[in-house]
């Protein structure tokens, strides 16, 4: 058990917990620059408090020591990717579990067991055809909501703040509950539901594991506990139902319900992707708006595209697709807000990055936040600019990093198409304007978020 300080530990040390819990690690340093334990039990923990956060920590460790850094949790050794060319070094021949599930599933205490490359293959096209069926079968749902959301921020006086997180926040829970759960979440009693018991259920992810905190208080461990059954009990409903019935509408737990799982993987399955996609849904679009204020020249140049593409007509699936810069501006989106700092990886077999040997069973951490801001390889990487996508080998990189392509997590597949309709529906009818003087500081935890509520107004075009 860990002491007080562990308090301040955000989300991402969970996930660093985690895995170094399924995959004890070696304790070799193999000569990999970086800095000795602090403390003999907690190892480089109060340097990391002492930061703020994993990621702000890491950017101080790659500063001091170079693009490969090693440090210690706990008396383990952790060692740390922060360069493109590194990371390209060490990506290829391992072939590791997601690691929000990695994380997720260890937290949530779930035991399916841990997939083997050919499972995890397999169980990455049955979400990939569970995303891309769900999306296809209600994009008019989507468009719906959308619309709903406009038409509320139609009728605000334009001088009138609109609270941005709580909004988007409420808007990607409807999304995704509907399209991944289902007609149940039509309610929207059912929605409130859900949030406060995600609500719940993600504030103890990581904090109350780690510290030791919810075991020790029964009032937060009876509502964690109450939380997660409800959730669990409503989606075994939900499987049932969509295993004997006939559906017009498919959604994302649909896929999941035909593919060659059991009720226990297809139960986990359905709250990791559903957990992990409220939260990226709700970020990205609240970052995207955020960034869209702040930068005149591109909210307009995204305008002109959709004004093009779809002029007075409907905005479609077949349309959306030509929306070329909105996935550009969704692209820098993620990489500026950093909007998942740190991943992790084990070390499948001993490897060799630069000169430095990594052991077998070593937790090795993609530092993804620094390796988004490193100047050789994003010029002016402090700059909101999209068009530095217009370059192949940008989204390749991009791709690289897991944040597009072949590598892209399904839950941010979803959520990149979810923004781009919203983005469509509202900059189609609206200026989106930043409040003067307004400064928003970022949280680092698992998902990147502002630490209060973002503000902005609205204006109308037409």
């Amino acid at each position: 058990m860990l002491d007080f300080a562990i308090f301040a530990v955000t989300f991402l040390l969970a996930l660093v917990a985690a895995v170094l819990y399924l995959y004890p690690a070696s304790r070799q340093a193999a000569g990999i620059p970086g800095i000795t334990p602090t403390e003999e039990k907690d190892g480089n923990l109060p340097d990391i408090v002492n930061s703020g956060s994993l990621h702000e920590f890491l950017v101080n460790l790659h500063e001091r020591y170079g693009p490969v850094v090693s440090f210690w949790f706990g008396r383990r050794l952790v060692v740390s990717l922060g360069t493109v060319d590194v990371l390209k070094q060490h990506i290829n021949p391992n072939k590791t579990s997601d690691p929000f599930e990695t994380m997720l599933k260890s937290l949530l205490r779930y035991h399916s067991g841990v997939a083997n490359v050919s499972e995890n293959h397999t169980r990455k096209k049955l979400y990939e055809s569970g995303v891309t069926k769900s999306l296809q079968s209600n994009f008019a749902l989507l468009l719906k909501l959308s619309e709903e959301l406009l038409d509320k921020w139609l009728s605000y006086p334009e001088a009138q703040h609109v609270p941005l997180c709580q909004h988007m926040l409420g808007f990607a829970m409807k999304s995704v509950t509907q399209m991944v759960l289902g007609s149940t979440f039509e309610d929207d009693q059912e929605v409130i539901h859900f949030q406060k018991n995600h609500g719940t259920i993600w504030s103890e992810i990581g904090k109350g594991f780690l510290d030791g905190s919810l075991d020790k208080s029964t009032t937060r461990k009876k509502q964690y506990e109450d939380a997660l059954r409800q959730l669990e009990s409503i989606l075994k409903k939900i499987i049932k139902e969509r295993k004997g019935g006939n559906f017009s509408q498919h959604i994302f737990i649909d896929s999941l319900v035909q593919g060659n799982l059991n009720d226990q993987q297809i139960l986990e399955d359905s709250m990791i992707f559903s957990l992990a996609s409220c939260v990226i849904t709700a970020k990205l679009c609240t970052w995207a708006i955020c960034f869209l204020t702040t930068s005149e020249e591109v909210q307009r140049k995204l305008y002109e595209e959709i004004d093009q593409v779809f002029g007075k007509d409907p905005i479609t699936p077949e349309k959306i697709e030509q929306l070329r810069y909105c996935r550009q501006v969704l692209c820098e989106t993620v990489r500026a807000a950093k909007l998942t700092p740190v991943s992790a990886r084990l070390q499948d077999i001993e490897g060799k990055i630069d000169k430095f040997i990594i052991p077998r069973e070593t937790l090795v951490l993609y530092a993804l936040g620094v390796v988004l801001q490193d100047p050789s390889t994003w010029p002016s990487p402090h700059k909101f600019d999209p068009d530095r996508f217009d370059d192949e080998s940008m989204m390749k990189t991009f791709s690289l990093l897991g944040f597009s392509g072949t590598q892209e997590c399904p839950e941010l597949r979803f959520a990149y198409m979810v923004t781009t309709v919203l983005l469509s529906v509202l900059v189609r009818r609206l200026h989106l304007l930043s409040v003067e003087g307004q400064h928003i500081e970022t949280k680092y935890e698992l998902v990147t978020s502002s630490k209060e509520e973002a503000w902005i107004t609205v204006s109308k075009r037409y």
